[in-house]
């Protein structure tokens, strides 16, 4: 990021604030960031929190800034970057959108043309830090700035690139929605600890803790899922009667047509928006 002089948040939400407090807490000055929000309350938020420089008008936001991080809802970010268009043709910065179905090509599009536009998918475990997001460069992004764009987003946790963006759906469908599949999961699990009699408070920390250890082991073990999986399923035990339970009831089948239908509205929102 030394190579940016400024660095402008359009739009002031819980994720921007998320990768503001990262960018603070890995060096970044506060007076090398800006911020557009037009709520009051989250504007004043930010700017007693991170000491950054908060405007309620974007076009303020972005004066001097080589970078733009685009966090607005998808349903506004026609109508934001229509009004900030001719200062994109004038200055030519570095554009990155958060918004969930936005492609570059819209962008572009509605910037006057010729941006240097990366598409960007991050979850929401981005707000602690333990995020992952996935990244797409349109052809005028050079290598500088997918190296701003990813030391940018990695505040927030690891980042993954695809070279074609018609994968951003796939991204939007497996990682940005994916929390809300492990949180169903927990979610029945603890109804179904209940329901063998756990006491409430016994069944929330069994799940959390087993959530939580299993999610370590994914990301520290090495190994594939498939095998992890092997290793603790004993022939006969009580782990096999589960995870067959789960088979015959069409998970995997179940989980792949849940991960298709996001992805495919995800395609949805792009033509909605347009």
């Amino acid at each position: 990021m030394t190579s940016i002089s400024r660095v402008a948040f359009i739009g002031g939400g819980n994720m921007a604030r998320s990768l503001i407090g990262g960018l603070i807490a890995r060096g970044i000055p506060a007076d090398r960031i800006t911020v557009a929000e037009p709520v009051p309350a989250l504007r004043q938020a930010l700017a007693d929190d991170f000491g950054v420089a908060v405007h309620d008008d974007a076009s303020a936001a972005v004066a001097e800034a080589g970078l733009w991080m685009m966090a607005v809802k998808p349903q506004v970010m026609r109508e934001v970057c229509s009004h900030l268009a001719a200062t994109a043709q004038s200055t030519r910065p570095l554009v990155v959108s958060i918004a969930a179905g936005i492609t570059a090509e819209q962008l572009d599009r509605w910037l006057g043309g010729d941006a240097a536009i990366v598409r960007a998918m991050p979850n929401t475990p981005a707000l602690l830090g333990a995020g992952v997001t996935g990244l797409y460069a349109n052809a005028r992004v050079d290598l500088e700035g997918r190296a701003q764009a990813e030391e940018l987003l990695s505040s927030a946790g690891k980042t993954v690139w695809v070279a074609d963006e018609a994968l951003m759906d796939a991204v939007t469908g497996v990682s940005g929605s994916g929390p809300a599949y492990v949180f169903l999961l927990a979610e029945a699990m603890e109804a179904a600890a209940l329901a063998q009699g756990l006491p409430a408070e016994a069944a929330r920390t069994l799940v959390q803790e087993t959530v939580l250890g299993a999610a370590r082991m994914l990301t520290e073990a090495g190994e594939a899922p498939a095998e992890l999986r092997r290793r603790v399923t004993s022939p006969g035990g009580t782990t096999q009667a589960a995870v067959e339970t789960f088979q015959a009831g069409g998970f995997e089948t179940l989980v792949g047509q849940a991960i298709a239908a996001a992805t495919r509205r995800g395609g949805e929102l792009s033509a909605a928006n347009d």
